[in-house]
Order: structure tokens, then sequence, then C-alpha cells
């Protein structure tokens, strides 16, 4: 087979041929073509890549399923975190006489606290301004 059955007849616009001129030298390609060959090969890699740009199949399958991990594991640890929330809350609200107002303005004061901290509500800060509460009223 000659090398002539495997050219191509390729118009350009302006912007491309300034573009592979430009580029070719800085990929350190023998000539244009070479660089067009690479460019060529590079897009039709990405393509068969399927969806993912810029990451090969195996590696975005790969991260996929760690990440899959990952989720079932903290959701996991949440759903136990609840239920000892649930058991320690049945327990307390077992041994004292509380009413629906108190609740509720318990739970604003709450909501307050998470806000101001954002988050980072510690017990320590939490006891400091029951004890700063019980000073001032």
């Amino acid at each position: 087979m000659s090398k002539n059955e495997n050219r191509l007849n390729f118009r350009m616009t302006d912007e491309t041929a300034a573009k592979i001129e430009r580029w070719y030298q800085v990929d350190n390609c023998r000539s244009k073509n070479e660089f067009i060959e690479k460019a060529v090969n590079c897009y039709a890699d990405m393509l068969a890549a399927g969806e993912s740009t810029t990451l090969p199949r195996a590696v975005q399958s790969a991260i996929d399923s760690r990440l899959k991990l990952f989720e079932d594991r903290i959701a996991s640890l949440l759903y136990k975190q609840a239920v000892e929330m649930d058991m320690a809350m049945s327990i307390l609200l077992q041994s004292l006489n509380v009413s629906e107002e108190v609740l509720r303005q318990e739970r604003a004061k709450s909501i307050a606290a998470v806000k101001r901290t954002n988050g980072q509500l510690r017990l320590e800060q939490k006891l400091r301004e029951l004890e700063s509460e019980t000073w001032q009223g």
C-alpha cells in the first residue's frame, strides 16, 4: 500500500492554520502532519473514553466505586448516630416532665447557637452559656 492511499485533503480556516503553525513546534513535533495526526488520535481517544473528557474510563470507574463506598460508610455512621440520639432523647424525655412550649423555646435557642457557631458548637461552650445565663438571670 502506498503512502498516497492514506492522504487526506484537509481544508482549514485561517484560524486553524494559525493554531497548527503555533502549536506543532511547542509540542515538539517534527512536522505539521505529525501534529495533526497526534491531535486526531488524542481526540479519537477522548471520544472512545466515553463521557469522561479528562480521565480514562477505568480511572473514573475506580473513583466512582471509592466514592460509593465512602457514601455508604457515611450513611451507615449517620444512621447509627441517629439511633443513639433517639435512644438518648427517649430516656431523657421519660425522666423529665417538659412541656411542648419549653421544647419550642429550646429548639429556637439551639438553632441560634448552631448558626452563631457555624455548626461548631461544643459542650463546653454550651455549659459556659448556661452558666452565664444563671448568673444574669
